[in-house]
């Protein structure tokens, strides 16, 4: 990685870059089948996480469900949005990553 690749976030701060994009952190409830595209996580009651970068929270949240419906997550619960820093920098269309699960039982 060159220095320019290196210097993304102060670009970004500063309006050197700039976007139309806002970055968000989302997690999302719900039912984890069988997880495809290398994702793993026990069966059952899961939370869905992801960072992304899009236009909207409305955007946002239909990405997390879009994602997690490919991967074999079914958002059941509330999808909870958050304002973030990013740790990847935009690109030229919305985009999620850094995608995680976490089981969890309800006792």
């Amino acid at each position: 990685m060159d220095n320019a690749d290196k210097d993304w976030k102060l670009k970004l701060r500063y309006g050197k870059l700039q976007t139309p994009f806002k970055h968000v952190t989302l997690i999302a409830e719900g039912i984890a089948g069988e997880l495809h595209d290398g994702f793993t996580c026990l069966p059952g009651n899961a939370y869905m996480g992801m960072k992304a970068w899009a236009t909207s929270d409305e955007e946002a949240a239909d990405m997390i469900q879009v994602i997690g419906k490919q991967i074999g997550f079914d958002i059941t619960g509330a999808i909870q949005i958050y304002y973030t820093d990013p740790s990847e920098p935009p690109q030229k269309k919305p985009h999620g990553y850094d995608i995680r699960f976490t089981p969890f039982n309800e006792e």
